[in-house]
């Protein structure tokens, strides 16, 4: 089983800040495959399962305890490191601008750093959405912001791309996906 993590904060405050990324994917991704998140409260997330091979997930803890869920999901569900992929926001990357990476550091991101710890490697799958450049203020304030409203057409089209570049990982894996999207 292919298990795919958007991370993201819970809570409606959060719903439209940039650090929610990876849950705006994967609610697009299941709104156009029919599907419903369900929680699972025992596992510290909602999720969704795509047949019998995918499942989708979104962490109900927030952003900087993301590990802990990933933990939970993967143990439970007997999913092997790598069969996850760990969808999430990057600072780094230009708003608009989508890359997949097999493995690498956390970058800073609070959440892909719980991740690696509770994970014990840094080796797993990512799809990162990008959505800088970040203006001079400190980057927890930006991150929790909103998108502005004159980015919600290219962000529905970022979305979107991101999800067809998840369709496209999924049926030709990480190697040609970074050939692709990078």
């Amino acid at each position: 089983m292919k298990l795919i993590v958007g991370l993201g904060n819970i809570g409606d405050k959060y719903v439209f800040t940039r650090h929610n990324a990876g849950f705006m994917v994967l609610d697009m991704r299941a709104a156009q495959n029919g599907l419903n998140f369900k929680r699972e409260s025992r596992l510290k997330g909602f999720t969704a399962k795509s047949g019998q091979d995918i499942m989708l997930a979104k962490p109900t803890v927030f952003m900087n305890l993301s590990g802990e869920a990933v933990r939970s999901l993967i143990d439970y569900y007997k999913i092997d490191i790598e069969d996850i992929l760990i969808i999430h926001d990057d600072l780094s990357l230009d708003f608009g601008t989508i890359r997949f990476r097999a493995d690498g550091s956390d970058g800073g991101h609070n959440g892909i750093k719980s991740v690696i710890k509770h994970l014990g490697t840094k080796n797993f799958a990512r799809l990162k959405i990008g959505i800088g450049p970040q203006p001079s203020i400190p980057s927890e304030t930006f991150v929790l912001q909103n998108f502005p409203k004159e980015q919600h057409n290219e962000l529905k089209a970022v979305l979107k791309k991101s999800v067809e570049a998840l369709e496209f990982y999924l049926a030709n894996g990480m190697e040609q996906a970074q050939n692709k999207y990078n």
